[in-house]
């Protein structure tokens, strides 16, 4: 997709809709006729709905899980009357069952008619899939209904039916699509067949999975054949030209690449997001920081040779968290330096002076920026301990951009990468009994993440079991997509979620000390030096401190097995008492697919 063709999109069809929203009430009254016997104005209407279905950047996707600070998850966040957690997307469906039949009654040329149709097939499918993760078994309606001609007082269909209408819409619209779009194409952003190929693989992933299958998570037919949707679409990728981008740090800040399967395409001035904006420090933003990396997250990225810090067999073990904690950034992974940025590092923002170093240490860094409770700071405070944790997120930052220029960040929003693909080979292999496929496909990801080789293995075991290379493969997942909002639902679809259950988390804050006799530096002597960027993170000492601070805030996560599938909301289920409520809320429908 043009950069620049969502705003001519909506310029063309300014007369009949805004560009924002297509309201249900909308679809009778524009001219149909106007629309879809135009290909330009067709095309704009598809576009429209790409802007809908698909959402930008979110800095605050890992909040729900252990990566980033944040509460999400306390007494009274999910109730059936309530509206967190709820998918219940069927304005979005209208509009896409209405420009499917529209398209087919419509005087456009058939090719223009095939490929509109295969995306808008394709947006069904992805929506839907949304709501049945969040659910469990929805109404699938795939015509428009008319509100004064029509039952809406539907019934749910089952999960299972579900499943089935949702492959076949996307199996329909691989028949239609590109096989791949390069990023110097003026579609570049729209869907093609190597991306509608691995989102079916996704899909069958979960179908098949304990979230889906409680009482025989890994023993169901299901698995079969999400090994065989991954593997067909793993191989047709790579003939296409996907691959890992050589480098980790760059799949993001270099766009276009190899790895990218879909991306929202973000332009400036015409569409932009608020990832720097939130996720800066905030001495380098105009916006205001709202999350940052948990001591948990940091803790859990393996050493330099691939090992978990403690593993007494690692070439880089350290014997306890205490230790961990004065050393944490020496021998990490690489992935840790291109995710995750702590006090004392250089960071080489635009605009800020050579050298530049980023520190959060209270009554030394900017008061912007200052975190912690040292009580020898000269008088200095802070509001932001409840937010911030001692880290920033740097991954995908956009560096290019000075302080006061974020709101301008416009690197493209990556929705699937061929990483995430090999992924989901590597996890349906291993359940399908291809465990030498996987290993082979750790080992590829590793590679690319820089992890020292050792003895051919990447830090890996050497003869890992079935059940053993299911937590490697949910572990590494949680390293190399962390921040991409992968995480509580890697959790929920492979019925780990209740780790999260009681989770308090931390943050360390940074004291400045002189190294030679290991006591508090004067904080006139640390400031001074952090001026002239003097302090690295080697000069600090850490204390373990939770975010949030304030005893007064929640802060434990409450998870309960119900979370497994999330509730209607009442107002949906009063307004059609055709409706089933779940039966882990109460209700008579079973969401899962037994």
């Amino acid at each position: 997709m043009n950069k620049y063709f969502i705003i001519i999109s909506c310029f063309l069809v300014s007369f009949l809709w805004s560009c924002d929203t297509l309201e249900i009430e909308n679809l009778s009254d524009y001219d149909a006729n106007s629309v879809w016997n135009d290909e330009k104005l067709a095309t704009a209407y598809v576009t429209n709905l790409y802007a809908t279905v698909f959402t930008n950047w979110d800095s605050a996707a890992d909040q729900n899980s252990e990566q980033v600070s944040g509460i999400p998850f306390y007494i009274g966040t999910i109730t059936i009357s309530g509206s967190s957690y709820k998918k219940w997307n069927y304005t979005t469906i209208r509009r896409i069952n209405a420009a499917i039949q529209d398209i087919s009654q419509g005087d456009l040329p058939d090719n223009i008619k095939q490929l509109l149709t295969a995306q808008v097939l394709f947006m069904r499918a992805y929506v839907y899939f949304d709501m049945v993760v969040y659910h469990g078994g929805v109404p699938y309606i795939k015509v428009p209904q008319n509100k004064e001609t029509d039952d809406l007082l539907v019934q749910r269909n089952t999960t299972a039916e579900c499943y089935g209408f949702i492959v076949k819409d996307l199996e329909d619209a691989i028949l239609g699509l590109p096989d791949k779009i390069s990023s110097s194409s003026g579609d570049y952003g729209r869907i093609d067949k190597v991306y509608a190929k691995a989102f079916k693989a996704k899909v069958l992933l979960y179908k098949a999975s304990p979230q889906f299958n409680p009482s025989h998570p890994y023993t169901n037919a299901y698995w079969a054949d999400a090994y065989s949707a991954a593997k067909d679409a793993y191989d047709f990728a790579k003939e296409q030209g996907s691959a890992l981008t050589p480098n980790y740090s760059d799949i993001f800040v270099k766009e276009g690449g190899a790895e990218v399967l879909f991306a929202v395409i973000n332009e400036y001035p015409n569409k932009t997001a608020t990832w720097d904006w939130h996720l800066r420090p905030q001495s380098l933003s105009t916006g205001q920081i709202q999350r940052t990396p948990t001591w948990d997250m940091v803790k859990a990225f393996p050493m330099a040779d691939g090992k978990q810090f403690d593993d007494a067999t690692g070439k880089y073990y350290v014997s306890s968290e205490t230790d961990l904690m004065q050393s944490f950034w020496k021998n990490r992974d690489p992935r840790f330096y291109s995710s995750i940025l702590c006090s004392g590092q250089e960071l080489p923002v635009a605009g800020m002076a050579a050298g530049y170093r980023q520190y959060t240490a209270l009554g030394l860094a900017d008061d912007a920026d200052a975190y912690g409770t040292n009580p020898n700071s000269g008088g200095a405070t802070t509001t932001k301990n409840d937010v911030m944790s001692g880290f920033y997120v740097r991954k995908a930052l956009d560096l290019s951009l000075t302080p006061e220029i974020t709101d301008q960040y416009s690197l493209d929003c990556i929705k699937m990468r061929f990483a995430e693909l090999m992924m989901i080979y590597a996890e349906a292999a291993n359940e399908a009994g291809h465990s030498d496929v996987t290993i082979e496909i750790l080992k590829e990801i590793r590679k690319r993440a820089g992890i020292e080789a050792g003895d051919g293995n990447y830090g890996l075991p050497a003869s890992p079991a079935r059940e053993e290379l299911r937590q490697i493969i949910l572990d590494e997942r949680n390293i190399e997509f962390c921040f991409e909002g992968h995480r509580f639902w890697d959790l929920r679809r492979t019925r780990n979620m209740m780790i999260l259950s009681g989770l308090q988390k931390y943050g360390l804050e940074s004291i400045a000390i002189d190294r030679a006799t290991g006591l508090d530096m004067p904080i006139n002597t640390a400031k001074e030096k952090a001026k002239n960027f003097e302090l690295t993170p080697d000069d600090f000492r850490y204390v373990k401190q939770r975010v949030p601070y304030n005893p007064n805030a929640e802060n434990t996560f409450v998870v309960e097995e119900t979370f497994y599938f999330f509730p209607l909301q009442k107002t949906v289920l009063d307004e059609n008492p055709n409706l089933e409520q779940n039966s882990n809320w109460g209700g008579t429908f079973n969401p899962a697919l037994e």
